[in-house]
C-alpha cells in the first residue's frame, strides 16, 4: 500500500507544514510505515492537489496497489484530491482538518478525531455518494443564495488590514443585508418544477457547510438520496431567527420539517436538482465544497457510491456499526 500526504500551506489561518511534517513522520514510524511507503508533498497552487492525486493514482493503477491520500487543508483541498482520483477504484482520500471550514468531517466525527494522525493511519476506507455539480464534485453540500453570497464576499474584506476571518465574515454579512434580499428561482427537482421567492437553498449529501451550519442535520451520504432545503424569502427582521434555527439544525427532525420551520422552508428528497434565476437580475452565487462563483444555472446530480474516503479509527468503527458491517 502506498500513502501520500498532500499539505496545503495556504489553507486555514496559518501554514501547517512546518509543524505537521515531523508529526506525520513520527506517526508513520509508529504505524510501521517504511520511508519508501509514504510521501509528503506540499501544494504550490490552486489545483495542485488534484494533479498530484491524479498522478499518484495513475502511477499505482497498473499494479492495483492500494493508494491512500490524506489532504491537510480544508474542504477545497480534500475535493481537489477526490476529483483527481475519480475513476481509480484502488485510491481513497482522507482529510486532516487544517482549513477554515472543515465541514466534510462533521458528518462523520469530530475535528479532534480527524486531526489524530495515529487514528487516521489505523482507520479504514468506506464508500459514499458524491454530487456532480457545475462547480465540480462535492462530498457535502451545494448551496445558493444569501449564504453563498456572504462566502463569495469574504475575500475582498480579508484584504483590508486587521480584517481576519471572523471580521471579514461579519462585514460580508452586513454588506449582503444592506443589499437586495432574496431571488426568484425556478427549481427542477427530479422533474418537479417549483418557482419560489427564495432567500437561499441547500442540496445536501452531508450534514454541514459554511463552517458548521447544519443545513442537512439528517443527511446520510451513502443512502442514494439528497436532502433539499429551500428557504423562502423573508424580511430582514426574520433572517436572524431563521439563521439561528438553520445553524443548529432545528429546522428538521425525524425525517420532516419541524413545526417552527414549516412556514419558511420547503423540503424534498431527490437525486437530481437544478435551479435558475427568473427575476432578470443576472447570475446567482453558488458554493460547493470550497468553490464559490456566480452561475446562470446551478445543477447537482447524485453519483451513487462514487467516492472512496478514509475515516479515522473511531469514525470508521461508528460507520461500520451503523451500517451493521462485521
Amino acid at each position: 500500500m502506498r500513502t501520500l500526504f498532500l499539505l496545503n500551506p495556504a489553507a486555514g489561518k496559518q501554514d501547517c507544514t512546518a509543524s505537521l511534517i515531523p508529526q506525520i513522520e513520527a506517526a508513520a514510524r509508529r504505524a510501521g510505515l517504511a520511508e519508501g511507503e509514504y510521501t509528503v508533498c506540499v501544494t504550490e497552487y490552486a489545483g495542485h492537489a488534484r494533479e498530484l492525486a491524479h498522478a499518484a493514482a495513475q502511477e499505482t493503477a497498473q499494479s492495483g496497489e492500494p493508494l491512500r491520500i490524506y489532504t491537510a487543508g480544508g474542504d477545497g483541498t480534500f475535493m481537489e484530491a477526490m476529483t483527481g482520483v475519480q475513476g481509480f477504484p484502488h485510491a481513497a482520500v482522507g482529510c486532516l482538518p487544517y482549513g477554515s471550514g472543515n465541514d466534510f468531517l462533521r458528518t462523520y466525527g469530530t475535528k479532534e478525531e480527524f486531526a489524530d494522525l495515529d487514528a487516521q493511519l489505523a482507520g479504514g476506507e468506506v464508500t459514499i455518494d458524491l454530487l456532480e455539480t457545475n462547480l465540480g464534485l462535492s462530498a457535502t453540500i451545494c448551496a445558493a443564495g444569501l449564504d453563498a453570497q456572504v462566502a463569495y464576499g469574504i475575500p475582498k474584506f480579508r484584504r483590508i488590514p486587521l480584517c481576519g476571518g471572523e471580521v471579514a465574515y461579519l462585514l460580508s454579512i452586513v454588506e449582503q443585508l444592506c443589499g437586495h434580499i432574496g431571488r426568484k428561482l425556478t427549481f427542477t427537482i427530479d422533474g418537479e418544477e417549483l418557482t419560489v421567492d427564495c432567500l437561499m437553498c441547500a442540496i445536501c449529501n452531508g450534514k454541514a457547510y459554511g463552517g458548521g451550519f447544519l443545513a442537512g442535520p439528517e443527511a446520510v451520504p451513502d443512502d442514494g438520496w439528497l436532502d433539499v432545503f429551500i428557504v423562502r424569502k423573508v424580511g430582514r427582521l426574520t433572517i436572524a431567527k431563521l439563521l439561528g434555527m438553520y445553524k443548529k439544525g432545528r429546522h428538521f427532525a425525524h425525517g420532516q420539517l419541524t413545526e417552527e420551520a414549516k412556514p419558511y422552508f420547503i423540503y424534498r428528497r431527490a437525486r437530481c436538482v437544478a435551479l435558475r434565476p427568473v427575476d432578470g437580475r443576472g447570475p446567482i452565487v453558488a458554493t460547493a465544497d470550497g468553490e464559490c462563483a456566480p452561475c446562470d444555472t446551478v445543477t447537482a446530480a447524485l453519483q451513487p457510491l462514487a467516492g472512496r474516503i478514509l475515516l479515522p479509527k473511531p469514525a470508521y468503527e461508528r460507520f461500520l456499526k451503523k451500517h451493521a458491517v462485521v
